[in-house]
Protein backbone atom coordinates (compact mmCIF):
# COMPACT_ATOMS: atom_id res chain seq x y z
CA UNK A 1 0.00 0.00 0.00
CA UNK A 2 1.24 3.48 -0.81
CA UNK A 3 1.14 6.12 1.89
CA UNK A 4 1.17 9.78 0.95
CA UNK A 5 3.52 11.85 3.07
CA UNK A 6 2.31 15.05 4.70
CA UNK A 7 5.85 16.52 4.66
CA UNK A 8 5.69 19.52 2.26
CA UNK A 9 9.49 19.59 1.83
CA UNK A 10 9.52 15.99 0.70
CA UNK A 11 6.89 16.79 -1.92
CA UNK A 12 8.90 19.85 -3.07
CA UNK A 13 12.03 17.70 -3.38
CA UNK A 14 10.11 15.13 -5.42
CA UNK A 15 8.79 17.82 -7.77
CA UNK A 16 12.26 19.35 -8.19
CA UNK A 17 13.71 15.93 -9.04
CA UNK A 18 10.95 15.35 -11.58
CA UNK A 19 11.51 18.67 -13.30
CA UNK A 20 15.32 18.75 -13.27
CA UNK A 21 15.99 15.04 -13.36
CA UNK A 22 18.45 13.03 -11.34
CA UNK A 23 21.32 10.78 -12.33
CA UNK A 24 19.00 7.81 -11.83
CA UNK A 25 16.12 9.28 -13.83
CA UNK A 26 17.11 11.88 -16.41
CA UNK A 27 14.47 14.06 -18.01
CA UNK A 28 15.75 13.33 -21.52
CA UNK A 29 14.87 10.13 -23.33
CA UNK A 30 17.42 7.33 -22.77
CA UNK A 31 19.27 6.24 -25.92
CA UNK A 32 21.39 3.35 -27.18
CA UNK A 33 23.44 3.71 -30.36
CA UNK A 34 25.58 1.26 -32.32
CA UNK A 35 26.98 0.59 -35.78
CA UNK A 36 25.92 -2.35 -37.94
CA UNK A 37 28.10 -2.41 -41.05
CA UNK A 38 27.15 0.54 -43.25
CA UNK A 39 24.47 1.94 -40.95
CA UNK A 40 24.06 3.39 -37.49
CA UNK A 41 21.15 2.37 -35.27
CA UNK A 42 19.71 4.61 -32.55
CA UNK A 43 17.04 3.50 -30.11
CA UNK A 44 15.19 5.80 -27.71
CA UNK A 45 12.99 4.64 -24.83
CA UNK A 46 9.62 6.39 -25.03
CA UNK A 47 7.14 4.15 -23.17
CA UNK A 48 3.60 5.45 -23.01
CA UNK A 49 4.18 8.00 -25.78
CA UNK A 50 1.56 8.25 -28.50
CA UNK A 51 3.34 7.75 -31.86
CA UNK A 52 1.42 10.74 -33.25
CA UNK A 53 3.25 13.00 -30.79
CA UNK A 54 6.71 11.95 -32.03
CA UNK A 55 8.32 14.58 -34.26
CA UNK A 56 11.63 14.03 -36.07
CA UNK A 57 13.45 16.88 -37.75
CA UNK A 58 16.82 17.16 -39.49
CA UNK A 59 18.32 20.55 -40.18
CA UNK A 60 21.83 20.59 -41.60
CA UNK A 61 23.40 17.81 -39.56
CA UNK A 62 21.35 18.21 -36.35
CA UNK A 63 18.70 15.58 -35.64
CA UNK A 64 15.95 16.72 -33.25
CA UNK A 65 13.55 14.26 -31.65
CA UNK A 66 10.47 15.53 -29.82
CA UNK A 67 7.76 13.51 -28.11
CA UNK A 68 5.10 14.01 -25.48
CA UNK A 69 3.65 11.81 -22.77
CA UNK A 70 0.41 13.36 -21.57
CA UNK A 71 -0.80 13.00 -18.03
CA UNK A 72 -3.95 10.98 -17.56
CA UNK A 73 -6.83 13.08 -16.29
CA UNK A 74 -9.42 11.75 -13.96
CA UNK A 75 -11.25 12.15 -10.70
CA UNK A 76 -8.63 10.58 -8.44
CA UNK A 77 -5.82 11.45 -6.09
CA UNK A 78 -2.31 10.56 -7.32
CA UNK A 79 -0.45 8.44 -4.77
CA UNK A 80 2.85 8.13 -6.62
CA UNK A 81 4.11 9.87 -9.72
CA UNK A 82 7.60 8.76 -10.76
CA UNK A 83 7.19 8.60 -14.54
CA UNK A 84 7.99 11.91 -16.19
CA UNK A 85 5.23 13.49 -18.25
CA UNK A 86 5.12 16.34 -20.68
CA UNK A 87 7.34 17.19 -23.63
CA UNK A 88 10.65 15.43 -24.24
CA UNK A 89 13.31 16.66 -26.62
CA UNK A 90 16.75 15.51 -27.66
CA UNK A 91 19.21 16.79 -30.26
CA UNK A 92 22.09 14.90 -31.81
CA UNK A 93 24.77 16.34 -34.04
CA UNK A 94 25.36 13.81 -36.80
CA UNK A 95 28.55 13.60 -38.83
CA UNK A 96 28.91 14.58 -42.46
CA UNK A 97 29.59 10.95 -43.36
CA UNK A 98 25.93 9.97 -42.82
CA UNK A 99 23.12 10.00 -45.39
CA UNK A 100 20.53 12.15 -43.61
CA UNK A 101 18.13 11.95 -46.57
CA UNK A 102 17.64 8.21 -46.04
CA UNK A 103 16.96 7.99 -42.28
CA UNK A 104 14.39 5.29 -41.45
CA UNK A 105 12.22 5.60 -38.32
CA UNK A 106 9.94 3.08 -36.59
CA UNK A 107 8.12 3.06 -33.25
CA UNK A 108 7.27 -0.25 -31.60
CA UNK A 109 6.63 -1.29 -27.99
CA UNK A 110 7.64 2.12 -26.64
CA UNK A 111 10.97 2.20 -28.48
CA UNK A 112 11.76 4.68 -31.25
CA UNK A 113 14.31 3.13 -33.64
CA UNK A 114 16.21 5.19 -36.19
CA UNK A 115 18.49 3.70 -38.83
CA UNK A 116 20.95 6.13 -40.38
CA UNK A 117 22.95 4.83 -43.36
CA UNK A 118 26.54 5.81 -44.05
CA UNK A 119 26.75 8.15 -47.04
CA UNK A 120 28.08 6.67 -50.28
CA UNK A 121 30.84 9.28 -50.35
CA UNK A 122 32.09 8.03 -46.96
CA UNK A 123 32.27 4.34 -47.91
CA UNK A 124 35.58 2.79 -48.96
CA UNK A 125 35.96 2.56 -52.72
CA UNK A 126 38.48 1.45 -55.31
CA UNK A 127 40.41 4.00 -57.30
CA UNK A 128 42.04 2.98 -60.51
CA UNK A 129 45.74 3.79 -60.70
CA UNK A 130 46.94 4.30 -64.24
CA UNK A 131 50.50 3.42 -65.08
CA UNK A 132 52.23 3.07 -68.41
CA UNK A 133 50.99 -0.07 -70.11
CA UNK A 134 48.79 -1.39 -67.27
CA UNK A 135 45.95 -0.50 -64.91
CA UNK A 136 45.84 -1.32 -61.24
CA UNK A 137 43.09 -0.82 -58.71
CA UNK A 138 43.96 0.36 -55.23
CA UNK A 139 41.66 0.71 -52.27
CA UNK A 140 41.07 4.24 -50.99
Amino acid sequence: MLIRSADPFREFDRLAQQMMGTTNRPVVMPMDAWREGDRFVLEFDLPGVNPDSVDLDVERNVLTIRAERVAANGDWQMLASERPRGAFSRQLVLGDNLDLDRIEAAYKDGVLRLVVPVAEKAKPRKIELKTEGSHQAIEA
